[in-house]
């Protein structure tokens, strides 16, 4: 396999929208919340790579179902007279055609709509689900992963690692509030996964992720490297790993999933 073919964007498929019920709520730690979506529109859904991402239309307060657009000859619109309601972009965590449901993860981060909406979300409500609409397909016969982030990469770096294959070696950092935040995988890989708590400090304003990456020590061999997390703090880290470290830029992805002071930011930098 040629080292293109390795790592290789894939799509954009066809829109799909879908309006999925509210099965179950889950806790996993004091700020994580896990929302299990079915229904009959999850049908054919598919997500073939662990950092996929979703379009998620929500209810408006107080309300189970949100408005949805729909889906015409010039792209989305929403139909007269309704709402465009909020929307942002998440990992599908886990996807279960037997069992028809789909696991989405949320931060409690106590503002905007998703945060909101998952704090109070009950079974009965509904969610909007659009996508996705690309994939990143990366091969399973690296020497080693090196996978890194913040509580916002969680989900994508938890489903990395339970769908790596057993002969597979990963090293992970995850930057959490505390240790009451730390999560357990089940995965088949060789993992060395350590977790980096702020203690008090606000999420996106530490270093914790660029010291630890510029300390670790990487196997021999090639590599697939992937960090996501506040988008200013990954600057440095991009250069580290690509300019300072040479690590080969198509299998590196470092991506902002969100921006201090900024509302439903996302980039999709190398």
């Amino acid at each position: 396999m040629s080292g293109t073919e390795r790592v290789s964007r894939q799509g954009p498929f066809p829109v799909k929208l879908r309006l999925l019920e509210v099965l179950r709520v889950t806790r996993l730690t004091p700020h994580m919340q896990r929302v299990t979506l079915g229904g009959p529109e999850l049908e054919g859904f598919e997500s073939r790579g662990a950092d996929d991402h979703v379009k998620l239309f929500f209810a408006e307060p107080g309300q189970r179902m949100p408005s949805m657009p729909v889906l015409g000859p010039n792209g989305l619109s929403m139909p007269e007279g309704k709402p465009k309601p909020a929307s942002r972009d998440y990992t599908p965590r886990r996807y279960d055609a037997a069992k028809g449901e789909l696991d989405i993860d949320f931060v409690l981060h106590g503002e905007g709509p998703a945060s909101s909406w998952a704090a109070q979300v009950k079974p009965g409500d509904f969610l909007g689900v659009g996508g996705p609409r690309s994939t990143t397909f990366v091969a399973d016969d690296f020497d080693w992963y090196l996978l890194a982030g913040d509580a916002s990469a969680l989900p994508a770096i938890g489903r990395r690692l339970e769908e790596l294959p057993a002969h597979a070696r990963a090293i992970a950092f995850i930057e959490v509030a505390d240790a009451s935040e730390e999560q357990r995988f089940d995965t088949r890989a060789q993992v060395q996964l350590t977790w980096l708590h702020r203690n008090g400090a606000e999420a996106g304003t530490t270093n914790l992720l660029e010291k630890a990456l510029r300390e670790v020590q990487l196997p021999p061999g090639e590599g697939f490297t992937w960090v996501a997390g506040e988008a200013t703090t990954l600057k440095s880290i991009r250069e580290h790993l690509q300019t300072e470290r040479g690590l080969n830029k198509g299998w590196t992805r470092v991506t902002g999933y969100w921006k201090r002071g900024a509302a439903d930011h996302h980039d999709s930098k190398g």
